[in-house]
């Protein structure tokens, strides 16, 4: 985007697929550039990120007198310093750049000169005085200009002394140790550095580590617990750096895909990726979605479900990442548990309020604690449509936040020009993936034994679409109130069982909690329970959404009695077949005699005179045509007439269909 509004509508979405190549890593890419800067010779660093991060490194490098050709944007050059910076004095201003500011700190402190580093506000209330405390038991002489334990900050000319140890806390941030890890070589010494406290981030440590040993510094290590560094080492030019994609932008795409149907892929990280968020993918997988991944490429699809799976997870290793499936969780089946991730409290915002309050909006609960997020998807209708999001100037607020418009709802993205810090055209290329054409459905709904279930079917397998037996829910969760032993008139408890139902349909078999349940749903014990399980208003509620999420491409025929008029209004086709009370009594009959099992056709012929009566009276989702559906009397037809009548229907509705 050449010009960023000052809020930007996005949706409603439907559907997600296509080929992302990434911009390359921030975090790559700012150490790639510091350590060229120190390096002996020429570094050519190859798909450098272009984004406002990356912008105030390469600025502030140059005002350090280190040579920085950037003519093409895919080709940088770098001239290394061999260890000192040219200029010893400079004011230094690094926006909101953390991978920036803090490494820059530390090399800085060691290169005895005079220089100020300050930031965006944001950036002073973020902490430093761990790194700061590491740095002046060395002998570094750094002064706050504002509040104790944060930038704005002064550094001086110091004598750095031979010390052998230095200790930095590791439950804050990870940018700490790595900015020491980066600059101590300046010294020349021999130093070890021991984490004290549980090290957060352990990914991106690593990251630092394989790209010190690709600039020829190989660095001892004792677990997480101690770093050992060299007498003597430097850094010298590997030459050609290519910069990876950025795996924390990879997680909006890879979730787009498992939300948004796919398949989406990723181009710029694979499996062997030197980024520990490329295991978001993991993290997608635990919740069902289809993940495969390559050399250099992932690529995501929704489960066979078409319903993400709730999740708890510890989130300490891919904080960032994590972000992502905050708002993933919006489309899963049941509360989901980030744990351990105390670190969003000091990154561009505090996240974890930041998130809460946002997701609220769109109509989730949001419990957050001092290092934790818990999210409840809403039930019922779904998202909250028209939900403007505030981003608290983070780009990832804004990023992550645009997967909401996928739950099929508008979304304002308000102050979306932050997005410039690490992917100034986001937006652009998440419009590549998605569509806002609807998916098709075609509702078909009618009294019992009207014959809709095997019709329904056989339209969906002759139009290559889902189908979704809405019936089949119900009796589900009749069957899992049985096995559980949840009484029939606890509505509450029948609700969560019902909004956490681990059930899938694969072909003609219908699984529960992994079992084939195909036969166990159609006995006539499970059939009565479902009759009244399916009364009750708050299991309706519980899976409409369950029911909506079928609506995956290429399109969906769905069966049931408020099909058309409740769980798809907007429906591209509607259809309500009937039969005489006769017909339906005499087609049940023959349905028991072929199963071997004796029926009184006039008993069966009161049933349904009864049932017809007690849905049409229900006072959620009575049994009604609605205004716009094809009314279509089966009595005279065979199953296969009925079915090229209602492709017939089809194929005029599916042509004629608009965008929405």
């Amino acid at each position: 985007m050449k010009a960023y509004p000052t809020y930007l509508d996005l949706g409603p979405l439907y559907h997600a697929a296509g080929t992302i190549r990434l911009p390359g890593s921030k975090s790559i890419s700012n150490r790639t550039l510091l350590l060229a800067a120190l390096a002996q010779g020429v570094t050519e660093i190859r798909d450098l990120l272009a984004a406002d991060d990356v912008d105030r490194m390469v600025d502030a490098l140059e005002q350090l007198g280190v040579r920085v050709e950037r003519n093409d944007p895919q080709r940088v050059l770098v001239t290394g310093c061999s260890g000192t910076f040219p200029r010893l004095s400079g004011d230094l201003f690094l926006g909101n750049a953390g991978t920036a500011l803090r490494p820059l700190t530390a090399a800085l402190s060691l290169n005895g000169g005079h220089y100020t580093v300050s930031g965006v506000p944001r950036m002073h209330e973020r902490p430093i005085g761990d790194l700061v405390d590491a740095l002046r038991a060395l002998g570094a002489d750094i002064r706050y200009l504002g509040k104790d334990g944060f930038p704005p900050l002064e550094i001086f000319p110091a004598t750095i002394r031979g010390a052998r140890l230095v200790r930095v806390r590791g439950d804050v941030s990870s940018q700490f140790l790595t900015a020491l890890l980066m600059a101590l070589p300046m010294t020349r010494q021999a130093v070890t550095v021991e984490v004290e406290g549980e090290l957060i981030s352990k990914p991106y440590i690593e990251m630092t580590l394989r790209l010190l040993a690709m600039f020829g510094l190989q660095i001892g290590r004792d677990g997480w617990v101690s770093f050992m560094i060299p007498g003597g080492a430097g850094y010298r030019s590997p030459g050609v750096v290519h910069v990876e994609g950025d795996a924390s932008s990879a997680s909006y795409f890879l979730a787009a895909g498992a939300i948004g149907g796919g398949p989406v892929r990723v181009e710029g990280v694979g499996r062997n990726s030197v980024q520990g968020d490329v295991r978001f993918a993991e993290a997608l997988a635990q919740m069902g979605a289809v993940v495969e991944p390559g050399e250099n490429w992932i690529e995501t699809r929704a489960p066979a479900s078409g319903r993400l799976r709730a999740f708890d997870l510890d989130l300490n290793h891919i904080p960032d990442a994590a972000m992502t499936l905050a708002v993933a969780a919006l489309f899963a089946d049941g509360p989901c548990r980030l744990r351990n991730i105390a670190s969003w409290r000091v990154k561009e915002t505090d996240r974890l309020s930041a998130m809460a309050t946002e997701l609220r909006k769109l109509g989730a609960r949001a419990d957050e604690g001092p290092d934790y997020l818990v999210v409840v998807p809403p039930t019922g209708s779904g998202l909250t449509p028209n939900a403007a999001i505030d981003t608290y100037d983070d780009h990832r607020m804004a990023m992550c936040f645009s997967l909401a418009a996928l739950g099929g709802v508008p979304v304002r993205i308000r102050d979306p020009k932050c997005v410039a810090k690490t992917f100034p055209d986001y937006f652009e290329r998440f419009a590549e993936i998605t569509s806002k054409v609807a998916v098709p459905v075609v509702a078909i709904d009618g009294p019992s034994a009207s014959g809709k279930g095997t019709v329904a079917r056989q339209v969906a397998a002759a139009l290559g679409f889902h189908f979704l037996d809405s019936g089949a829910l119900y009796r589900l969760v009749a069957l899992a109130t049985q096995r559980r032993r949840v009484e029939l008139d606890d509505a509450s408890a029948l609700a969560a069982l019902a909004a956490g139902l681990a059930c899938e349909f694969r072909g003609e078999q219908v699984i529960l909690d992994g079992e084939d349940v195909t036969q166990a749903i159609r006995t006539e014990a499970v059939s009565i329970a479902a009759s009244r399980v399916a009364a009750v208003p708050e299991v309706r509620a519980a899976l409409l959404g369950r029911q909506r999420s079928f609506r995956r491409p290429p399109g969906l025929v769905a069966d049931g009695r408020d099909m058309g008029s409740v769980v798809f209004p907007n429906a591209t086709l509607k259809v309500f077949l009937t039969a005489t009370p006769e017909e339906r009594a005499r087609r049940r009959h023959k349905q028991l005699i072929d199963k071997g099992i004796h029926g009184n056709l006039d008993a069966l012929l009161q049933d349904i005179d009864q049932r017809d009566a007690q849905d049409a009276r229900r006072a959620i989702a009575p049994l009604q045509k609605c205004a716009d559906a094809h009314l279509l009397d089966t009595t005279k037809l065979s199953i296969e007439e009925t079915v090229e009548q209602v492709l017939a229907l089809c194929r005029q509705a599916l042509n004629q269909a608009p965008s929405r």
